[in-house]
């Protein structure tokens, strides 16, 4: 996933997150912009996924 891209349009990439995690609430989104740690995280805290797991669906949104 290429990162600057995803904090170029970070808006786009919030409503993609918000489909696939419903879960993490705008606060949260808005604290990470795009920052790739924070969402690999936020991922890992929400849903009880591992680093690799939460990195690997994380890349595959920009596929």
């Amino acid at each position: 996933m290429n990162w600057d891209q995803i904090k170029g349009n970070w808006n786009e990439t919030k409503g993609k997150l918000r489909q696939q995690y419903g879960e993490l609430t705008d606060d949260e989104l808005e604290q990470a912009k795009g920052s790739q740690e924070e969402l690999v995280g936020l991922i890992q805290k929400k849903y009880g996924k591992s680093k690799e797991e939460a990195e690997r669906e994380l890349d595959s949104m920009s596929s």
